[in-house]
């Protein structure tokens, strides 16, 4: 039976030849949902050659299951007099290979996993290959599309819910409670991240996440949400000004909508990355705060909240092509008297133009 997904295969294979690479191992779970299509997954691997046919090592109860709903051929082994180590090696041998160069993702290799392979074959043959996966997932297919879409509008009903949750007296974690709610209620599988619901001086920090601060009238409220469908991710930030907040933070979340804006109009099939970029960051430097901006403004997603490519940024070089999904522009002007105020949304790059998939208004929010 055909793999389900044979062209991403095909497409991952074609760029194996770049690395001079014999294997491609998958065990990370985001890998593990593109090429077979399953959520539901544990303890599993897939083993890419260069030229021939990928096959799936998983625990023996769930080999059946795996081969009929990926079409891969999958092997079982059977815990614990065998382990998912020994099986690879197994199936590796079993393609002829001696002195295999594998590619490996980047994180997520269990340590049992490497100790078995590198005990049957020469560690030296060991190669990072994370940038290939990246690479060839940041081209979304139409499914893929769709399922971000449906993450996207789960995205947008939590952050409707935590609108409608702030005001002085509650923890940032009770708005946190009613958007994911909300947001599981719409369909999400879960969020693709650790959300953000922060106030006052916390939005300021790099990366922070919802506590049990109470908000103050006179504040800001950055809510930055993430939801899930099948795998795919969706996130998207606003900001909340509780009460009366400062004319000069008014302006700030302005300008932020305003150099998005800008980068979205430059996010088109051939631009390159850093033009993206550079597209919002002249907003902010004719402002006068490019010193207080960070260099990176955005990056791919899809599997992942933040994939590593795209990454829209300055002096990036990626070619945006059509297909790609991304996120532009979480930073804000890292100055505490005026700082704090963030957006961001999901951007599909079509043929024709671009559609924001979290289509949610962009105005300042008032409670």
């Amino acid at each position: 039976m055909a793999p389900r997904f044979a062209n991403r295969f095909k497409k991952i294979q074609e760029l194996m030849t770049e690395k001079n690479l014999d294997l491609l191992l998958v065990v990370n779970r985001e890998n593990l949902i593109y090429f077979t299509g399953l959520t539901q997954i544990e303890c599993l691997a897939v083993l890419i050659p260069r030229e021939g046919e990928p096959c799936a090592i998983t625990l023996w109860l769930d080999a059946e299951y795996v081969q009929r709903e990926s079409g891969l051929t999958t092997y079982g082994y059977f815990f614990p007099r065998e382990s998912l180590g020994n099986k690879l090696v197994e199936r590796i041998k079993a393609y002829g290979f001696r002195s295999p160069r594998i590619g490996f993702e980047r994180y997520f290799v269990d340590y049992a996993v490497y100790e078995a392979l590198r005990q049957a074959f020469p560690e030296t043959n060991f190669i990072g290959a994370a940038d290939l996966f990246y690479r060839v997932r940041a081209i979304k297919e139409p499914e893929e599309v769709e399922l971000i879409r449906r993450a996207a509008a789960a995205a947008c009903r939590g952050m409707e819910a935590a609108a409608k949750a702030v005001r002085p007296g509650v923890s940032e974690l009770d708005i946190l409670a009613e958007a994911e709610y909300a947001m599981l209620k719409a369909g999400s599988g879960g969020s693709s991240f650790r959300p953000q619901v922060v106030s006052g001086e916390r939005t300021l920090l790099t990366h922070p996440c919802a506590s049990n601060k109470k908000i103050q009238a006179g504040e800001v409220v950055v809510i930055h949400l993430g939801a899930t469908y099948e795998g795919y991710c969706a996130k998207m930030c606003r900001t909340v000004a509780v009460g009366d907040i400062s004319p000069a933070r008014e302006k700030i979340y302005r300008l932020l909508v305003e150099a998005q804006e800008k980068a979205i109009a430059a996010l088109r099939p051939g631009a390159q990355s850093w033009e993206v970029d550079a597209a919002a960051r002249e907003v902010i430097r004719t402002a006068g705060y490019e010193e207080y901006y960070l260099d990176t403004v955005g990056y791919g997603v899809g599997l992942r909240q933040s994939e590593f490519y795209p990454i829209i940024g300055k002096g990036r070089t990626e070619v945006i092509e059509a297909g790609m999904v991304v996120d532009l522009l979480l930073p804000t002007i890292y100055r505490p008297d005026i700082g704090g105020p963030r957006i961001t949304d999901v951007i599909y790059v079509g043929e024709r133009g671009n559609e924001i998939l979290t289509s949610y208004p962009k105005e300042l929010i008032k409670v």
